[in-house]
């Protein structure tokens, strides 16, 4: 195990964030728009988001970068910028962290079918491999793969990922299957929690795809199958449409009551995902403090 999670774990659960895209929302994001470009042009809105969650009382806290491959920052005239999008946000997070947390930089999907050709494994591992350098030199305490539908992409940004020699966590989301414990490809928690494990990961965990509720039942099933630590990002239900925006139901009590649940599950790295901001994070701390 890695001497930055050997450290975490010594006060388990460890809080981590809660959502970044809904809460840049908030500040003025508008759909369609790279969230990643505010790391260049609007600096201080997303380190406030960073330190809003410090304040709440995360432990570790991520960065403004999951759609900071090459691929994805393209599509908004930013696939120059990698090296610098990347670096900054990792910069920022830092900053907003102080002493109180640390930074697992966020690694998205390429948003390339690898099984449809689109990419190579190769072009996929030297975009992962040029974000995680940067994110590497912006000071980032370790590196967090996340939403990943498609384990063989997992494994080669995690490949790429571990070359830094920082701690790597890989976050699967499984939001398909009659229990909602497949992703979309098809691949279970199990296999998938086996092959990352084997693969080198630090940490194995699944974010978003589904409400709190059913990360009980996905924490217990990567324990059962990895040694590892799991985390896990739970959504604040799933949105409904409301006036034309997504509106999530969950209130952060009831968020918050699941805290015990994934605990006895066996969750390690507790905090939320799409819908939940830092008020959830300040009632998942009350409900873990309460109970310790």
């Amino acid at each position: 195990m890695h001497e930055t999670v050997k450290k975490l774990m010594k006060e388990r659960p460890v809080i981590i964030d809660g959502a970044w895209g809904t809460e840049l929302q908030k500040q003025g994001l508008k759909p369609g728009e790279s969230p990643e470009a505010l790391n260049l042009e609007r600096p201080e809105v997303v380190e406030a988001v960073a330190a809003a969650y410090v304040a709440a009382g995360s432990r570790i806290i991520i960065t403004n970068t999951f759609g900071g491959t090459s691929f994805m920052l393209e599509r908004h005239g930013l696939g120059d910028k990698v090296a610098e999008v990347n670096r900054i946000g990792a910069e920022i997070s830092k900053r907003a962290a102080g002493d109180q947390a640390l930074v697992f930089a966020s690694m998205g999907p390429s948003g390339k079918m690898l099984m449809m050709g689109d990419v190579t494994e190769e072009e996929l591992f030297k975009a992962f491999s040029d974000q995680a350098q940067a994110l590497a030199s912006g000071g980032a305490d370790g590196l967090v793969i996340e939403t990943m539908s498609d384990l063989e992409e997992a494994k080669i940004a995690l490949k790429a990922a571990k070359e830094t020699g920082l701690p790597v966590a890989v976050s699967m989301i499984y939001d398909s299957g009659a229990e909602l414990d497949r992703t979309m490809m098809g691949t279970t928690v199990g296999q998938a929690t086996e092959e990352l494990t084997a693969a080198g990961a630090d940490i194995i965990g699944s974010n978003c795809g589904q409400g709190i509720e059913g990360f009980v039942s996905l924490c217990a099933k990567m324990k059962a199958a990895t040694v590892l630590p799991v985390w896990i990002k739970g959504n604040a239900g799933l949105p409904e449409m409301v006036d034309g925006k997504a509106i999530y139901k969950t209130t952060p009590d009831t968020f918050a009551s699941f805290a015990q649940p994934l605990l006895d599950a066996g969750a390690d790295f507790i905090g939320g995902c799409c819908g939940t901001g830092p008020d959830f994070i300040c009632a998942l701390k009350v409900a873990i403090s309460a109970q310790a």
